[in-house]
Formats: C-alpha cells, structure tokens, sequence
C-alpha cells in the first residue's frame, strides 16, 4: 500500500467510525458513544503513522511512541478537547485535535523540551497539563522546515 493510499484508508475508516458514534447518539438520544481514553489515543497514533510516514513503537512504550523517518523520538497525544498532558519530556512532540467529524488539526509539531517548559505543575496523576491554545503559539517558534513532514496528501485534515 503507498502511503497516501494508507493516508486516506486510515482517514476513512476513522470519519467512518465518528459517523457511527453520531447515528448511535442519533438513535439513543442521550447517550454518547465519542470515542475516548486509549481509542483517542490510539486514533492520534493511526493518523500520525500513516501521515508523517512514523514507525510505531509497541503500545505503552514510556516516553515516546514512534520514530520518525529522520530518526526523531515522537511522542504523539490525540485529544477531542482544548489541552493535553505530559507525564515526561519528549525529544519531539505531535499534537493532534480529532474533530467530531473524525477530521483533525495539527495543534503543535516541534521540540517536546519547548512544550515541557510551559506545562502546568504535576498534578496528582502525575502528569503535567498544557492547552492547545498554548501549544499553538509555541508552534509559531517552530520552523515549517524543522517539523515533522507530512507525507503525500492528507486527506482527514479539516
């Protein structure tokens, strides 16, 4: 499979799996049925291999959860909500919002020390917030030529 061809079976069968999640809330009417927790997380990982050309790692990996094709340790978070967290420093951090379509934006692609500095305290978790909106502006400080490159065309963008 090439990897655009990849690109847009990933892509479609995750917009598939939002278009159900809707009729079943359609058909339940109060009850949710949005993907979460580790399928959230797991959907980011999807997108990000077959997008940005990652090698992934075994699930539950510490740290990080793929190699770039440069080499790079990327830890990838996927979130349906306005902030993520870090529970250690990366070498490189991808960030993905997923959209109830199934669609997602790149939130922030860059250093994982840049984001790790302007994270909130630990909480009882362990782990340490950032919010997207941060997240984007520390996305400014990062060269196009510097981030992770999109491989082919990427059809689940918004």
């Amino acid at each position: 499979m090439t990897p655009v061809s990849l690109q847009t079976s990933v892509a479609e069968k995750i917009k598939a799996l939002y278009a159900i999640s809707r009729e079943l809330e359609q058909l339940f009417p109060g009850r949710h049925y949005t993907p979460d927790g580790h399928m959230i997380g797991s959907i980011g990982e999807a997108l990000a291999a077959s997008c940005y050309g990652l090698e992934l790692f075994t699930s539950g990996a510490e740290t990080h959860d793929a190699k770039a094709p440069d080499g790079r340790l990327v830890q990838i978070k996927a979130t349906q909500i306005d902030r993520v967290a870090l529970s250690s420093e990366p070498d490189w951090l991808l960030v993905l919002k997923i959209h109830p379509d199934g669609t997602f934006t790149e939130e922030y692609n860059g250093p994982g020390p840049l984001a790790w500095d302007h994270c909130g305290k630990k909480q009882k978790n362990g782990q340490r917030p950032i919010s997207l909106a941060a997240l984007r502006k520390l996305q400014a400080e990062v060269p196009v030529d510097k981030r992770l490159p999109e491989i082919g065309e990427v059809t689940a963008h918004a």
